[in-house]
C-alpha cells in the first residue's frame, strides 16, 4: 500500500480487538515491566549537568497534531549570505543509562511500532511523551543541539553539536503551519522553511538523490461508515523532511572522517529492477521517456493521479536491501552509501523513536567536542545493525498486519459490492493480481493475467474476516 502508517482520530472497537490479537501473534510487548517504568520515573528527576542554557532560542516543533512523542524542535534564520539551521533532538542519552533495566528493554524493542491507538513505543510513556519530548508547556528539556550553517545555496559549510537545555515555544502541525504559510503568517522561527527546503531540495536534485513521499491512508468516518483516503502530504511535510536528512549527511560525515559509528545504508538499485519499473509504467499509461532518470522521473509522478499512485507505490521496490553497517577504527567494507539518498546518511533525529538515533548522536556529540566516545556506545555499535534489522522486521509485519485489519474493517459493510480498479501487478507463479481502489484506498487480491497490468477491473467483496484482516475478493462475470 502508499504508506504503513495509518492514521485515526477514533478508533473503531472492531479495530482495536484485531489489533489485540495482531500482537499477540506477533508476540509484541503491549506493557513495560515494572522496573522499567521504576527507573524511567527516577531518571526523570536526574539534575542536568553540563547542558548549555539555551532556552533563549525561539525553538518550535512542527508534528502530526497529534503526536507528543516530539524528538525534533526547530529554528531557522539567516547567517551573514546563508542560514543558521539550529535542529534541538531530544537527548534521551541523558535519562537511558547504560547497564540498565530501562536500556535492555529499548535494546528488546528497536523501534516505536505504530498502529492507529495501539502504538507500541520505544520508551515508557513518562519518557517518550512527557520528561524526554520537547513538548511546548513551558518546561525546559535536555537536548542534542545541531547548529548546522548553509551557505546561500543551501550546502553546509559548518556544523557544531552541544548538549543543551531548550524550550519549545510553540507546538505545530503541518497542516497548521502550511495554512500559515500560505497565509503569509508563519510563525517567524520556521519563516526561512520553505527556502531553505526548496535549496535543500535542489541539492539533492542535484547529487542524484530522490525522496519518494508517499500519501498516508486515514481512517475517516462517513455517514455512519469507516472509510479510508489518502491524505496528500503538504509542501511543508517535504521541506521539514529535508532538515532532518540534512543532519543525518552531517552525522555520516563524522563518523565516516573519524571512523567510528554507524550508518543507514541502501544499495544500488539494479537495472533490471529499473527495466521492471519503466514496463510497469507503460503499462499503467504513465509515460517514462527515454533519457529521463529515475529521480526526475519519480519527482513528476503526482499521488493525485491513480495511475501516477500505482506507479509510486512500485518505487518502493526499486531499491532492496535497506540495513546499517557498524564501524571502528577502519571504514566498512562494501556499500556505505544509502543510494536513494546519493550520499552517506546516518539514522539521527529520532531517538524517543529508534533506538540507533541515541547511538549516533553520543558519537557524533563526543567527536564534535574532543571527549572520549563513552564505551557503552562503542560496544553496542557491533550488534545493532541485527537489532535493528530485527525490530525493522517486526515493525513491517506489525504494519502490514494493520492494514490488512483496516481494510477489512472498511470493507466490512460492503460485502457483495462491485468495485473498478486498476490492476498494478500478478505474480506470475500464483496467477495473483493486486488490483488498486481509489475509493475506498485499498488493495485487494484477485486471479489475474500479467497481460491484463495496467488495466481496469472489475472486483466483488465476497467475504470479510475482520479477527484476521482477510478480504476475500473474485471478479464478477
Amino acid at each position: 500500500m502508499p504508506a504503513a502508517h495509518i492514521a485515526a482520530a477514533e478508533v473503531p472497537a472492531a479495530l482495536r480487538d484485531g489489533l489485540g490479537r495482531l500482537q499477540a501473534r506477533l508476540g509484541l510487548p503491549t506493557s513495560f515491566p515494572p522496573g522499567v517504568l521504576a527507573e524511567a520515573e527516577a531518571v526523570a528527576r536526574l539534575p542536568l549537568d553540563g547542558h548549555v542554557d539555551r532556552t533563549d532560542v525561539e525553538f518550535v516543533t512542527i508534528d502530526p497534531a497529534n503526536s507528543t512523542d516530539l524528538d525534533q524542535a526547530l529554528q531557522l534564520e539567516r547567517d551573514d549570505d546563508g542560514f543558521l539551521v539550529r535542529y534541538a533532538i531530544a537527548d534521551v542519552g541523558h535519562f537511558v543509562l547504560p547497564n540498565t533495566a530501562l536500556e535492555a528493554e529499548t535494546h528488546r524493542r528497536g523501534q516505536t511500532k505504530y498502529a492507529p491507538g495501539a502504538r507500541i513505543p520505544l520508551h515508557p510513556e513518562s519518557l517518550s511523551e512527557h520528561t524526554a519530548s520537547l513538548l511546548a508547556d513551558g518546561v525546559p528539556r535536555p537536548a542534542m543541539l545541531w547548529e548546522l550553517q548553509l551557505d546561500a545555496d543551501g550546502e553546509l559549510r559548518d556544523v557544531a553539536l552541544t548538549r543543551a537545555l531548550v524550550r519549545s515555544r510553540a507546538k505545530l502541525s503541518y497542516d497548521g503551519v502550511w495554512a500559515d504559510m500560505v497565509a503569509g503568517t508563519p510563525h517567524p522561527s520556521i519563516e526561512l522553511l520553505p527556502t531553505v527546503g526548496r535549496l535543500r531540495q535542489q541539492r539533492e536534485i542535484d547529487r542524484g538523490g530522490v525522496s519518494l513521499n508517499l500519501p498516508e491512508q486515514e481512517i475517516v468516518q462517513r455517514n455512519g461508515t469507516w472509510a479510508l483516503e489518502f491524505r496528500t502530504m503538504a509542501p511543508v511535510e517535504n521541506w521539514n523532511a529535508q532538515i532532518s536528512l540534512l543532519t543525518g549527511f552531517a552525522a555520516a560525515r563524522t563518523m565516516l572522517d573519524a571512523k567510528v559509528g554507524i550508518l543507514r545504508t541502501l544499495p544500488a538499485a539494479q537495472q533490471w529492477t529499473l527495466e521492471k519499473l519503466r514496463r510497469t509504467a507503460r503499462t499503467l499509461g504513465v509515460v517514462w521517456r527515454e533519457g529521463v532518470s529515475y529521480p526526475d522521473f519519480v519527482r513528476a509522478l503526482s499521488p493525485e493521479v491513480p495511475a501516477q499512485l500505482a506507479v509510486l507505490t512500485k518505487c518502493t521496490t526499486v531499491f532492496r536491501g535497506a540495513g546499517y553497517v557498524a564501524f571502528n577504527g577502519e571504514l566498512p567494507i562494501g556499500n556505505f552509501q544509502h543510494a536513494a539518498l546519493a550520499a552517506p546518511y546516518a539514522h539521527t533525529t529520532a531517538p524517543l523513536r529508534r533506538l540507533v538515533d541515541r547511538y549516533v548522536l553520543e558519537v557524533c556529540h563526543s567527536l564534535f567536542n574532543g571527549l572520549p566516545i563513552p564505551a557503552w556506545a562503542t560496544d553496542g555499535l557491533g550488534v545493532l545493525p541485527e537489532e535493528m534489522a530485527e525490530s525493522g522486521r517486526s515493525a513491517k509485519a506489525y504494519e502490514a498486519g494493520v492494514i490488512d485489519l483496516t481494510e477489512a474493517l472498511v470493507l466490512s459493510s460492503r460485502v457483495g459490492e462491485i468495485f473498478v480498479g486498476v490492476v498494478t501487478d500478478v505474480n506470475p507463479k500464483t496467477g495473483v493480481g493486486t488490483v488498486q481502489i481509489a475509493d475506498p484506498a485499498v488493495e485487494l487480491k484477485v486471479a489475474a493475467k500479467a497481460k491484463e497490468i495496467g488495466s481496469e477491473v472489475r472486483v466483488r467483496i465476497d467475504r470479510v474476516d475482520l479477527r484476521d484482516g482477510r478480504v476475500t475478493a473474485t471478479r464478477p462475470n
